[in-house]
């Protein structure tokens, strides 16, 4: 997951219901507290790991009405577990991210895009099927299309942050796939310093991994016609921003090392735009 903050989550949105706000930024808080303890600072790997176990054990407690010992983490489940109680929350999507993060403290490689998936699946799908929940929402069509979304908004992430994982000597492009357009990891490491630019091989690897996400979003994208009112807006720009992302590695190339897309002022009108007409999306 990214170091600065959970982005796959919509915070508090002015697009979402008043009454929705507080579990959001519950759910929110809990989610980020856990991706920076096994992303940020340099303890070891060893305590981040003791320390997401705490959020283990004080998840459990908080589910079932049980107070939190470590007072330090006391309010942060405390707000939590009011969620889960009044929206009767699943606990699974939870326990799912913090698996999903106790495996981001030792694993820096990813064989294939299955391994990748279920990586995503853990560590942002349940974003997406917590929402529906308490949207009450949570059908079986739903959830597959949710699920698409939230792991391309995640492999999106992750095209964005090559430089920056490589930093960390983390790679999420599957190692299959790296193999078979011939990139290797010397070749990340030069153009991450800029001593070598992007050529053919990178972006044809990219291309086909910016096609991938492209096609898992456009198959979740569904859910976002179907959602009413404010919710079914926050979907769309969610879903609109993504792909606006995928436009803008493109357009420089694939060179994401050097141009981090991201999206400024003139973007969000392109999406307001874009989600006025969102029906017409392939």
């Amino acid at each position: 997951m990214p170091v600065e903050h959970y982005e796959n989550f919509p915070v508090a949105s002015l697009l979402l219901p008043a009454r929705l706000r507080e579990p959001v930024e519950a759910i929110y808080a809990f989610a980020r507290g856990a991706d920076d303890v096994a992303d940020e600072g340099d303890a070891p790997a060893i305590a981040r790991l003791a320390r997401l176990h705490d959020y283990q054990l004080a998840l459990e407690a908080c589910a079932q009405g049980q107070p939190v010992g470590d007072a330090a983490l006391a309010p942060m489940f405390a707000r939590l577990g009011r969620a889960i109680a009044a929206h009767r929350l699943p606990l699974q999507p939870l326990r799912d991210l913090l698996d999903a993060f106790m495996q981001d403290v030792g694993k820096t490689r990813y064989r294939d895009f299955e391994e990748l998936r279920d990586y995503c699946r853990r560590s942002a799908d349940p974003v997406g099927r917590l929402m529906l929940h308490l949207y009450g929402a949570a059908t079986p069509e739903a959830l597959r299309h949710s699920d698409a979304i939230c792991t391309s908004l995640q492999l999106i992430n992750f095209w964005q942050d090559v430089a920056i994982d490589w930093k960390k000597q983390r790679i999420y492009l599957p190692q299959d796939d790296m193999a078979r357009f011939g990139v290797g990891e010397a070749a990340l490491d030069a153009m991450t310093r800029g001593a070598q630019p992007v050529d053919a091989a990178w972006r044809a690897l990219l291309a086909f991994e910016v096609h991938r996400a492209r096609a898992m979003m456009l198959a979740g994208a569904p859910l976002a016609r179907a959602l009413p009112g404010r919710i079914g807006w926050e979907l769309r720009l969610v879903v609109l921003g993504g792909l606006r992302i995928l436009e803008r590695i493109e357009a420089v190339g694939y060179d994401v090392f050097r141009h981090r897309p991201a999206l400024g002022r003139s973007d969000w009108l392109r999406l307001a735009w874009r989600a006025l007409t969102f029906g017409k999306l392939a």
